[in-house]
């Protein structure tokens, strides 16, 4: 059984990989017949599709608006509950333990209950976190609602890319894709500009709107077709996928690659965590891992969460910052969308990392030239240039398509465990430039961005090196052609 199963892997990837661009002249038989027509392309938006993306990207609003929300509301809450800096700090950065232990546990999560469930039950953590810092007396309550929202988007960053990869049709699926990163922005945005005119408590009751609009929205949503497969569930996952590709479209030839790609993969691994680790996902979990590290590495979270610091430093004022940063990325957000299944992941990639590369270098220079005199005057508007480059370089390709590459290039039998890996790597990452990042601005500001900058450089030789295209084909053929049938 296993020589026959290596024997078919090649076949199965050479037949996914030519699913693309059949022969005109092939009949199912394999006759030669001018008659008969290409195989129908499964590229319309339907209204299912577009609903249960906007419901699944909520989540993703939760996302963004966490992230964002300890800069603007900084001053406010020390002042209004006595907080010494070392504590604040500490509510800033503890999401980050909330998310580390949630990216553990996310891939099992989705994997045993579905992503439907899941996204349930982390929209819970999240409602739950977001109250506890509205109503919060004391510094407890403000860190427990972290730690319960942390928790909540580290589920929610792993299950919400995978789950609209795997219900849009893959020429349409980019875009649908980036919907995740257009919405952390949006929630990221909002709590910036927003956040700096009306009180902390407030700002947490906005934000948990989306989470109750997600937790009724996913009662009224399809589950993904491939997690049906994946459990067995053969009837659900045909009602599944035609619901989401339209009652008049033709689904027999999808559900037939959909399941004869499961059942392979999973012939081929019993889904242990270890079988992760086999030669044949090693190009999956490097290019997964790999473009986490170096997401987090060029300090992006560092950056969201202490950018009324960076402000400051460089001599501006931070709700200025704020506001004007917030107005900059939605629009970029939205041209990243627009592009994303025109131009592909690669390049936006290609040019996020070395618009942040030239960015970083800008704002290094800033601070440099606080300390020379004839040159000072310089450094608050090379600063403000910087860091509104940086934001939005970012918005438009490192900020999100690493999460999308992650949702489509690993198999069904394996998603799991290599999602909760990429995600707790994200997390992990995130934990230690946030933690470290004061530290290193009293050590040398213009040093720390620097370093920054180095990574931007190598993130773009890794990038051109060893990220693979996805854009236009079906998850089976990705991971047909990264996978290794050894």
């Amino acid at each position: 059984m296993e020589s026959q199963n290596l024997e078919e892997g090649p076949q199965l990837r050479r037949s996914l990989l030519d699913a693309d661009h059949p022969s005109p002249n092939l009949n199912v038989g394999g006759s030669e017949d001018s008659d008969v027509q290409p195989r129908p392309r499964h590229s319309k938006a339907t209204v299912t599709v577009v609903i249960s993306t906007v419901v699944a990207v909520c989540g993703s609003y939760c996302y963004g608006s966490a992230v964002g929300y300890s800069a603007p509301v900084e001053s406010e809450i020390m002042e209004d509950l006595g907080l010494s800096v070392a504590a604040y700090s500490l509510f800033g950065s503890i999401m980050t333990i909330g998310g580390m232990v949630g990216a553990v546990f996310s891939g099992k999560i989705a994997d045993l209950i579905g992503r439907l469930r899941a996204m349930w039950l982390s929209e819970l953590f999240c409602t739950a976190g977001w109250l506890a810092i509205a109503f919060a007396k004391d510094v407890w309550w403000l860190d427990i609602g972290r730690l319960l929202l942390g928790f909540g988007i580290g589920i929610i960053s792993y299950v919400v890319p995978v789950y609209i990869a795997e219900i849009t049709p893959k020429d349409l699926r980019g875009g649908f894709a980036f919907a995740n990163q257009l919405m952390n922005t949006i929630g990221f945005a909002i709590v910036y500009f927003v956040g700096t005119m009306i009180s902390w408590r407030a700002l947490a009751l906005i934000s948990a709107i989306p989470c109750i609009v997600q937790i009724i929205g996913l009662f009224f949503t399809p589950e993904s077709p491939r997690w049906l497969a994946k459990v067995g569930m053969d009837k659900e996952f045909e009602a599944a996928l035609q619901r989401l590709r339209g009652k008049d479209t033709d689904i027999s030839e999808e559900a037939s690659d959909i399941k004869d790609y499961l059942e392979i993969s999973q012939e081929e691994s019993q889904a242990r965590f270890l079988d992760l680790f086999e030669r044949r996902y090693a190009n999956s979990l490097f290019v997964g891992v790999g473009l986490m590290m170096l997401q987090q590495f060029q300090g992006t979270s560092a950056l969201a969460y202490y950018s009324g610091t960076i402000y400051e430093e460089a001599g501006l004022s931070s709700s200025f910052g704020m506001r004007i940063s917030a107005a900059i990325q939605v629009p970029v957000a939205v041209i990243g969308l627009l592009l994303m299944d025109k131009s592909g992941r690669r390049p936006l990639l290609l040019v996020s990392a070395t618009g942040m590369f030239l960015c970083f270098i800008l704002l290094g220079l800033s601070f440099s030239f606080k300390g020379l005199p004839h040159l000072k005057e310089y450094s608050p508007i090379l600063a403000l240039i910087a860091i509104l480059g940086l934001g939005a370089a970012n918005t438009i390709g490192m900020s999100g398509i690493p999460w999308i590459i992650m949702s489509e290039i690993f198999p069904l039998n394996v998603k799991a465990s290599a999602g909760s890996l990429v995600t707790f790597v994200n997390w992990s990452c995130s934990w230690v430039t946030t933690y470290a990042f004061n530290f290193m601005l009293e050590w040398s500001e213009a040093g720390t961005i620097y370093i920054f900058s180095a990574v931007a450089a190598l993130t773009i030789l890794f990038i051109a090196i060893f990220v693979p295209e996805t854009k236009g084909r079906t998850l089976e053929e990705i991971q047909a052609s990264m996978t290794r049938f050894l």
